[in-house]
């Protein structure tokens, strides 16, 4: 579920009758995950006048610490009373696939897209842990969500697109419970499988320039977990709104980076606490929405770009299994599961690219935050939203 935050790439359009859409990656078939060697260098670091760890202490109000305080703090010490076994046994094997025609970069070992689909830079790694991880997160979300959408589509639907599709398990779903329907999957990394329904098709493309899409086409506009990929929300639902047909429906399914707690037990400064917190901060620092599910981004953007009938749904998903209710329990598990399997990728582009964290700053940071959230006491979770809305008739 990935996108940058600007650049898209122009190219030719299919030649079957459908949208016009950039060039299709020729999906190739499945290899093991790209080489550590890379011809292309890391991310680039935003330039800012004065440096991001300075900028975040000459702002007091923002909650965020810096990477020093988790080193002072040292590695945090076992407690077998919290300890647990949870998510011993969630690593799972992806269809992970790698592209000839892309060099991804390489950032402390991990993997991200490549300059040459976008010019600017996404927080998420693109390797097969991560994907795993987001995989998982999946899971979670449908079953929050109670299903592949809320907008109230017909069953006879021709054409559909999930803008970020990431692994593209969401596209896969849905092709397969829809499959007289034509979907496409969009993405700016070539990670998805290749044994995929007959009615689905993955193409490389840049969702925050000018789609090339035709006007009025797609039934259904599917997008899910963008946050922190784009500057401007306005510009992404004016072509969705473009490229939607009458009477079609969009969906968008989005996050929140704070971790919470009604009863207070995410305590302040403490890793949970400070995730979203720092989150947040970089995205200032870069000049990206890292809080799409917050303010009124996401209903209030598909207001302005057209949209009616908007319908809001707000979602808590719990961090780990500590909640009573059974359905919850579960999805506290898969968020679980996601969190402890990749805190690194989850953080590392944002906290050492973006606020100046050396690499044992953040290895510091994800041993507490584990060790936080195996700690059932903590009762912390992410604020969802889904907004649906229908262009007019």
């Amino acid at each position: 579920m990935s996108s940058p935050v600007n650049g898209k790439a122009q190219s030719p359009a299919p030649q079957s009758p459908g949208p016009q859409s950039p060039q299709k990656a020729k999906t190739p078939e499945p290899t093991s995950p790209p080489s550590a060697k890379s011809p292309t260098p890391g991310p680039a670091s935003p330039k800012s006048p004065q440096s991001p760890e300075a900028a975040v202490a000459s702002d007091p109000s923002s909650g965020a610490l810096p990477g020093g305080h988790w080193t002072q703090q040292g590695l945090p010490t076992v407690d077998n009373d919290t300890d647990s076994t949870l998510g011993s046994d969630i690593e799972s094997s992806t269809a992970s696939i790698s592209s000839s025609i892309l060099n991804y970069r390489t950032l402390n070992g991990r993997t991200y897209h490549s300059d040459s689909v976008a010019n600017n830079e996404y927080w998420a790694p693109n390797d097969p842990k991560h994907m795993e991880a987001l995989e998982v997160l999946y899971h979670a979300l449908e079953l929050a969500r109670g299903g592949l959408h809320l907008a109230p589509l017909k069953d006879d639907i021709h054409n559909a697109v999930d803008i970020g599709t990431g692994s593209g398990l969401w596209a896969i779903d849905f092709a397969d419970r829809y499959p007289n329907c034509n979907v496409v999957g969009t993405d700016i990394s070539p990670i998805q499988p290749s044994w995929v329904p007959p009615n689905l098709r993955f193409e490389i493309d840049d969702a925050t320039k000018e789609w090339t899409f035709k006007e009025n086409f797609f039934d259904f506009i599917h997008i899910m977990f963008l946050n922190g990929s784009c500057a401007n929300w306005t510009d992404i639902y004016e072509e969705a709104y473009r490229c939607c047909k009458p009477g079609g429906w969009i969906e968008h399914y989005d996050v929140s980076p704070l971790i919470l707690s009604d009863d207070g037990t995410v305590l302040e400064g403490s890793a949970m606490d400070q995730y979203g917190k720092v989150f947040r901060e970089a995205g200032k620092l870069v000049g990206i929405d890292t809080c799409t599910a917050d303010n009124g981004t996401m209903e209030n953007g598909l207001k302005e770009a057209g949209f009616v009938n908007v319908q809001v749904k707000d979602i808590k998903l719990p961090i780990s299994p500590w909640p009573k209710d059974p359905k919850m329990k579960e999805i506290g598990l898969y968020t679980y599961a996601t969190m402890t399997t990749d805190v690194e990728g989850l953080v590392q582009f944002m906290y050492t690219n973006v606020m100046g964290w050396s690499a044992e700053e953040v290895t510091v940071y994800a041993a507490h935050m584990r060790r936080e959230l195996k700690d059932m006491k903590i009762h912390g979770y992410f604020n969802w939203k889904v907004v649906y809305a229908q262009k007019p008739e």
